[in-house]
């Protein structure tokens, strides 16, 4: 065995403990935090695969960005886990059929005749990068998939500002122009009050 299968078997333990640990810990910080851990040990399965490009746009976008923000969320949210619990029970054989399912579907995947390629015609070979492949079937072949992405999204941000925004904050304002040239008997005013006698 090769240090090159090593470092992939020792990965993908880690990957398998990591994934179990999300579904399996009782807090939703140790599973968030679970999840960075699987996210980074597939980002090392990838670079083994020679796809850098995938292994960092995991690490920076979803452990740097998706995750921290899922992190902030939870600990902020200050979930009730005995409310959580009492609905297991009812939800579990739907639960386990879904998991059922999706255990025979990657099963028929990874079996599939398409997916069996030697890993000699798998190499990549020297002084190829794959992020400029990458990056050049983007802007050529696929430049309107693309294009229409980046709408989607714009679309999506557009949306969750109008969705959030509370119009105008009624605040008291000030001029300045106002205060400076103010005068005395504009702001001050002299009453004269009867004395009143017991």
């Amino acid at each position: 065995m090769d240090i090159q299968t090593f470092v992939f078997f020792f990965l993908s333990a880690i990957l398998v403990f990591a994934a179990l640990r999300v579904i399996t810990a009782r807090n939703p910080v140790h599973a968030a935090l679970h999840l960075i851990l699987a996210f980074f040990t597939c980002g090392g399965i990838w670079a083994l695969l020679q796809a850098e490009f995938l292994a960092i746009a995991i690490i920076l976008v979803y452990v740097g960005a998706v995750m921290v923000l899922f992190l902030f969320v939870v600990m902020m949210l200050d979930i009730n886990m005995d409310r959580i619990r009492e609905g297991f029970w009812s939800y579990l054989p739907l639960g386990a059929l879904l998991g059922l399912l999706m255990v025979m579907e990657m099963s028929l995947v990874l079996g599939s005749k398409y997916f069996q390629v030697p890993a000699a015609e798998a190499m990549v070979p020297a002084g190829v990068s794959n992020t400029k492949s990458i990056g050049a079937l983007m802007f050529t072949d696929f430049v309107y998939p693309f294009e229409l992405a980046s709408l989607i999204l714009l679309v999506g941000m557009i949306a969750a500002i109008v969705l959030t925004h509370r119009g105008p904050k009624q605040s008291k304002y000030t001029n300045p122009n106002q205060q400076v040239f103010v005068k005395a008997k504009d702001r001050v005013r002299v009453l004269q009050m009867p004395v009143e006698k017991d």
